[in-house]
This record gives C-alpha cells, structure tokens and sequence, in this order.
C-alpha cells in the first residue's frame, strides 16, 4: 500500500501541473494564473495525509490549508504592491517580499485556533478585500509563451512539497501541515517568469488571477474537512471537486468581464 501511495505522490501531481500549465499555454497571465489557483498540489497533500494518517487528521488539515489560503493572499498583496511601485526592482526583491508575508502570516496563524466555519468567514472576507485593493494593470494584448524548462521546475517543486509535508506531517502536525500547503511554488516561478521577461504588469496580472481563484480552494477545503470524517475520502472529495469547478467556473466569468473593462 505505501508503494502505491509513493507511486500516485510521483504521477498523480506532475500529471496535474503538467495538464494545467499545457492548457493555460494559449491564455494571457491573468487567465493562467487563475487555472493554477485550483488546488492541484493542496488537494493531493489532503488526500494522502487522508490515506496516510486517517480522516480525523486529514480534516484539521483542511483547516489549516483554509488559514494557509490567507497567507497566499498575504503573499499576493506583499508582491503586488512593490512590483507596481517599484518597477526598477528586479523581479525577486517583491519575491522575497512576498515570501516573508506568507510565512510570517503562517507563524501567526499557526497558533490560531477556529472552527472551520469561521476560518471560511474570515479567509473569504479577507480574500474579497484583496481582490478589491490589488493592482489592475492594463490587459495584456499577446499570450505568454511557457519554456519547457519552466513547466518541469513546476512539475519537480509541486511534487517536491506534496512528499515533504506528507512525511513530515507527523512532526508538523495536522494544522502546520495545512497551513504550509498553499505555498506558492509554481505560482511564484510563473510570476518570476512573467517578471523577468516582460515586466511586473504581467507578473501582476497573473498573481491577480490566481489571488480571483482562490475562492475555490476555500470552497473545497470547507467540503473535505466537515464531510471526510463522516462520509470518508471518496465522497468529500467527490462532492468537492463537484463544487470547486462550479465556483471556478464562476470566478472565471468574473476574471473575464474585468478583463473586458480594463480594455475600455
């Protein structure tokens, strides 16, 4: 059984990212961005913490990744605000910012304790708020070209943080193990990127999007963590994944129509 489960930890992610960051090939940054925000190395982690060290403790990660989501959002607004006011910088000064943000925002929360339900209010509040005062550069006429380079880094970094949370969760414990999930792994390489080849416009614009889309991680971690432990992993993480691509659906209309706006 523990061969298997390493075995779907070595497919089951890089697969994920390789399909999503093949998809979002043929969209602008923003767009791009909001596909990755769905929880493709979260929800693994979730899962095979689930299968690893039961229900119980697959659900109070749920709650912990719901608070991480926070620290994301965190992270988002640290980049955001000094790649557009300091556009000199080279792209990993707002980087390193944006880490800082994520981390210490985790080290806060990590001694939080909630119900799931208010972490769901108050993240969501949160991520409203952010949507709201991110900056709104101007549209991007041209896609963004993806190096093959790029696509593996997000490939290797994704899967390298689904196996050290899994085996170290034990030592870290059901929140912490939640809460350093969201880490930005391949959203930062693909903001690095943007930065780095064609400015901190388009980085911004595709930390925006993936900021927009994380309202459906949130509505799929409320789903595992109040249903696994009482209807076990196949139905949470059905009726989650039902729900999740329903909101996504939804935030992508949305993505779209200020996408429109900022043209005009």
């Amino acid at each position: 059984m523990v061969d298997v489960i390493l075995l779907l930890k070595l497919t089951l992610v890089p697969a994920l990212i390789l399909v999503a960051s093949l998809v979002g090939i043929r969209w602008g940054p923003a767009v791009s961005g909001w596909l990755v925000s769905l929880p493709l190395t979260s929800a693994p982690v979730v899962f095979f913490l689930a299968l690893e060290q039961g229900d119980a403790f697959a659900s109070k990660a749920s709650g912990g990744v719901i608070l991480g989501l926070a620290s994301i959002t965190a992270f988002a607004l640290a980049y955001s605000w000094l790649a557009m006011r300091k556009r000199e910088l080279a792209w990993y000064y707002p980087m390193l910012l944006g880490w800082g943000a994520f981390f210490l925002l985790t080290f806060l929360l990590d001694g939080l304790v909630l119900p799931q339900v208010g972490s769901f209010v108050g993240v969501v509040l949160f991520l409203a708020l952010a949507n709201v005062v991110l900056p709104r550069p101007l549209a991007s006429s041209s896609n963004q070209p993806v190096a093959k380079w790029e696509i593996l880094v997000r490939m290797i970094a994704a899967t390298v943080l689904v196996l050290f949370i899994t085996e170290a969760s034990t030592a870290l414990g059901a929140q912490l193990s939640g809460l350093l999930t969201p880490f930005p792994v391949y959203v930062s390489v693909m903001a690095a990127s943007a930065h780095r080849l064609y400015g901190a416009p388009s980085a911004v614009q595709l930390v925006r999007g993936a900021t927009l889309g994380l309202f459906t991680p949130v509505i799929f971690f409320l789903i595992v963590g109040g249903m696994v432990v009482g209807f076990g992993v196949a139905v949470s993480f059905g009726l989650a994944i039902v729900a999740s691509l329903l909101v996504h659906g939804l935030s992508f209309k949305l993505l779209r129509r200020r996408a429109m706006d900022s043209r005009l």
